[in-house]
């Protein structure tokens, strides 16, 4: 976590959570959810707009965290801003040579590895479970058969209480009333 950030919590430590206003998709793009967005549905039917600023991007992903409850988050200053997550926490990246890397940069060596019924795969590293990106299933494919990974097939479905994520944490939050006539 960034210095400033953990200056900001010192300073204001009671300030609201966020939720709903940031997604992290199924290919590692964050996106900003305003509120018309948030309206028009869940984050996989509704996005928002996709954060292309870089030094932003950077700013999220070294204080991105999860609380004991497995809901993911952007630390930023005094705010948690929660994130709905697409997928799973973490995407993968496959290089040439097979290492692997966070949507984050961070370089990981996966423990397990795991195909979903619709043919998605997945692998466990040390900081979690993460969706391998798209344009990269095929050098994962070389690593299966290589043997250096073994799929186990799972059900999608039962990844986020097997690996204790949570991809909605807005979704956990009370129900507002409506507003009266």
């Amino acid at each position: 976590m960034d210095d400033i950030v953990k200056q900001a919590l010192a300073k204001w430590p009671n300030v609201p959570h966020c939720y709903g206003w940031l997604g992290l998709d199924a290919r590692g793009n964050w996106y900003l959810r305003d509120a018309p967005t948030q309206a028009a549905g869940p984050f996989a039917a509704s996005k928002g707009s996709m954060l292309q600023h870089e030094k932003l991007i950077e700013f999220i992903q070294r204080n991105y965290e999860h609380d004991a409850e497995g809901q993911w988050f952007f630390q930023n200053g005094p705010q948690r801003v929660y994130v709905e997550l697409e997928a799973t926490p973490w995407i993968w990246r496959v290089a040439e040579d097979l290492s692997v890397r966070s949507h984050s940069g961070e370089e990981v060596e996966p423990s397990a590895c795991l195909l979903d019924e619709d043919g998605k795969l997945y692998l466990v590293a040390p900081i979690g479970l993460g969706l391998v990106h798209t344009q990269d299933v095929g050098l994962a494919s070389e690593a299966i058969e290589q043997g250096r990974w073994v799929p186990e097939d799972v059900r999608a479905a039962d990844l986020p209480a097997r690996f204790g994520y949570v991809t909605s944490p807005e979704a956990r939050q009370p129900t507002k009333p409506a507003p009266s006539p």
